[in-house]
């Protein structure tokens, strides 16, 4: 149950990621959350929603692991370990906060997998 809990968490996570970066980049709360001028924002408006598409992905991927149940070890764990590789590569690339944000949460979410929690 807390896997199930957390693998949500990391779901919705990345669906709220997903649409910042999708729909809101260039908008105001996208700009406020990413700190970004408007002309930054714009001119990178296709790049953050090809980001934004792969986050989708992974909440698929998530989604899919949890509607497989207990069969759907393998699936889960596999999108977690890529959302847990995802933010380490972005806190050291681009801010060590997405390890908190991002890579945090897909680790305990692993751990807890692990441990049939």
């Amino acid at each position: 149950m807390v896997a199930t809990i957390l693998i949500v968490l990391v779901a919705l996570l990345h669906l709220y990621f997903m649409y910042l970066e999708m729909i809101a980049w260039d908008r105001p709360l996208g700009r406020k959350v990413f700190n970004l001028t408007p002309e930054f924002a714009t001119a990178s408006k296709a790049l953050a929603a090809n980001q934004g598409l792969y986050n989708g992905f992974l909440v698929a991927g998530l989604v899919w692991g949890l509607t497989l149940g207990d069969g759907g070890f393998a699936v889960k764990l596999f999108f977690l370990a890529c959302v847990v590789v995802a933010g380490v590569f972005g806190a050291a690339t681009v801010s060590r906060r997405i390890l908190y944000v991002q890579a945090a949460p897909a680790a305990l979410a692993v751990a807890a997998l692990w441990l049939g929690l």
